[in-house]
């Protein structure tokens, strides 16, 4: 879902050219004669260089690529802003990369920013921070027009073989491995460069410095993906579930060039997807860079919201994981956030913490950066803790069984679940999460509800959780959907949908960097969205039926034969707490967050059969309710209409 502008920059651009008393820069310490690098101070960069005296450039880098068919090799536009001061003085510097294609359709950040171009065709105005920031302390900021979005040539093929390939392109010519050239024809030399590449980004930016990572190519020294995608498939697909029809192809040509250039490869974006199986298919194969993780060189500092509903978790969960299994020099964290830049969370923290990492990585400064404890972790809206990994350590799995009841919520716990009994759900698909996770003693048509006693202490869900159902279905096929709640009242963020962020706007502003007249360093302050509330959804998860041996093919079960079907639900870290009662919520079709082809199918559920297992840290043993659990009437809470998201 393509976001709202939240007020026109040109509006505030005559403010903000006098509000130098915003910028927060660090003034530098003299700089002795001996000092090789004079943005360096100790074992940290600091700001001498001239924001407004930067080198700006606009370059066209040069590639093999012709995937618009126009007989001529696609190029990949990118704009510079360097210091002019280190230029002069012949000192190289690294490169802080962005590379998107939302730079003129959609805008970066929460103040919907583009690219602006003076007369003569080059960048004065950057979209964030970055340039702003870093520049004055010794880098050069480049954004990246992926191919066949706003300046590049091409055609947008939706994270494929173009995309990836047009900014690894971009490395390579910092590196010397590939041309460039100005927009009158000159060649363009990167001599100004040490050739170490950050990339970082948020969403389609994010996933990008993946992919590139995925290549090992030479020169990425770092990435720093922000709510990123590891896969297309588990972005667009949830075990062989749509999240929306015709997806690839009406997401590449909202950020791709428009007219009859590109509309072929649009259309055959859609065709490879694939919407009628929901099969993982060669299409995906290429998309998946998780698949290719053993590649990675670069460090990895990634960011992701354990609530993010248009970027799922699991994408940032298996590309950790992969990570690690590789050695790959990591950190991470985890906010309780939706689709959100913790620039907009935890601002003043998350811009020290990224310039040390920067520094590290592509300066070299030894700032102890790498000795912090790996993993930041939100636990309560801006109650953040640290902890040595994720999952934490000590996360084992902890399995636990449904109970029958004659009316109303079964139970759920450690303990035995009774005798062999069976409960059945009949597909509903006018059933909204909102009434499928309240009131869950109430017998409501189209969901189970199974409820444990109240927690008899805090304990840490940390992990990624994964149901086992034997079922028997009245049809071949039928979505299969389940949800984990915290029942109990809290402050929670509120509730997110799609690419909700889950943080307001206020009207204040905080800087970081510099300003020009074209381009402000100053940004409108954010803050958690929160408020009280008598349950929270913890984790979700679907699986298609009929892939539930393979998400390469169908399967279609026989009516009435058992079967045994196993999936996982999102990651999640939380700490559940002590006098809450944790609930299962099992239904068929969710139109909501998923694009189903409801068969109408009625499952039948054999709880013997069936458990949840949930990752857990130490010993704490979730009973199970003698008597059905008193729980105050919980009305269903107002959940945005869902439309297709757009990774912004």
């Amino acid at each position: 879902m393509r976001r709202v502008p939240r007020g026109s920059l040109a509006g505030v651009l005559g403010v903000l050219v006098t509000m130098a008393v915003c910028v927060t820069a660090v003034p530098a310490g003299p700089a002795s004669a001996a000092q090789r690098r004079p943005y360096v101070s100790g074992n940290t960069t600091t700001p001498v260089y001239s924001y407004a005296n930067a080198i700006r450039e606009s370059i066209w880098v040069d590639t093999s690529l012709d995937n618009d068919g126009d007989g001529s090799p696609d190029r990949v536009a990118i704009d510079i802003v360097r210091p002019s001061e280190a230029a002069q003085a012949g000192l190289k510097v690294p490169v802080i990369m962005e590379a998107s294609p939302y730079y003129s359709c959609c805008g970066r950040g929460n103040e919907t920013q583009v690219k602006d171009y003076d007369s003569n065709g080059v960048i004065d105005s950057m979209p964030l921070y970055y340039d702003n920031y870093f520049v004055p302390r010794g880098y050069a900021f480049v954004g990246v027009d992926l191919a066949g979005t706003n300046r590049s040539t091409g055609c947008e093929d939706l994270g494929g073989p173009e995309e990836v390939a047009s900014a690894k392109a971009v490395i390579d010519w910092l590196n010397g491995r590939t041309t460039a050239h100005y927009a009158n024809g000159t060649a363009a030399v990167a001599d100004w460069t040490t050739g170490k590449v950050g990339m970082i980004g948020k969403s389609w930016d994010g996933t990008i410095a993946n992919a590139v990572a995925a290549t090992g190519v030479a020169g990425l020294t770092t990435i720093v993906p922000i709510s990123a995608i590891s896969s297309w498939y588990d972005y667009m697909r949830v075990n062989g579930v749509p999240r929306s029809t015709g997806w690839p192809g009406g997401l590449a040509s909202e950020v791709g060039r428009t007219g009859s250039v590109c509309s072929s490869e649009y259309t055959s974006l859609t065709t490879g997807g694939d919407d009628h199986t929901g099969n993982y298919n060669a299409f995906w194969t290429q998309r998946n860079y998780f698949a290719n993780v053993g590649n990675v060189k670069a460090s990895v500092f990634a960011v992701h919201g354990l609530n993010d509903e248009n970027v799922f978790p699991q994408n940032f969960a298996q590309w950790w994981s992969g990570l690690a299994a590789h050695d790959v020099p990591r950190k991470l964290w985890l906010s309780q956030e939706g689709h959100a830049d913790p620039f907009d969370i935890r601002r003043s923290t998350w811009v020290t913490t990224l310039q040390s990492w920067f520094d590290y990585w592509l300066q070299g400064l030894d700032n102890g950066v790498m000795s912090q404890p790996t993993v930041d972790v939100e636990r309560t809206p801006n109650q953040w803790q640290t902890q040595s990994d994720y999952p934490a350590a000590g996360s084992a799995p902890v399995t636990l069984t449904m109970g029958a009841s004659s009316t109303g919520a079964g139970t759920l716990g450690t303990s035995p679940g009774g005798t062999a009994t069976t409960r059945s759900i009949t597909d509903s698909t006018s059933l909204t999460e909102a009434n499928a996770v309240s009131s869950p003693t109430t017998t409501r048509t189209g969901r189970l509800a199974f409820l444990s006693a109240p927690l008899a202490a805090n304990t840490q869900l940390s992990g990624t959780p994964t149901i086992t159902l034997r079922v028997k279905a009245t049809k071949p096929d039928t979505e299969l959907s389940a949800r984990l709640v915290d029942y109990g009242t809290a402050t929670r963020d509120r509730d997110l949908a799609d690419d909700e962020s889950g943080v307001k706007t206020l009207r204040t502003r905080s800087c970081y960097g510099d300003s020009t007249t074209a381009d402000s360093a100053c940004y409108l302050d954010t803050a958690e969205d929160t408020a009280s509330s008598s349950y929270g959804v913890l984790t979700r998860g679907w699986q298609d039926a009929a892939h539930y041996q393979s998400l390469s093919q169908q399967t279609p079960l026989t009516p009435g034969q058992w079967y045994t079907i196993t999936w996982h639900l999102q990651p999640q870290d939380q700490i559940l707490v002590a006098g809450h009662t944790l609930g299962l919520i099992l239904s068929l079709s969710d139109t909501e967050k998923t694009s189903p082809s409801s068969t109408g199918a009625t499952v039948t559920v054999d709880l013997t059969g069936s458990s949840l297992s949930l990752p857990l840290v130490g010993t704490t043993v979730l009973q199970r309710p003698t008597t059905t659990p008193h729980l105050t009437a919980v009305a269903p809470r107002t959940y945005p209409t869902r439309t297709r998201p757009l990774p912004s």
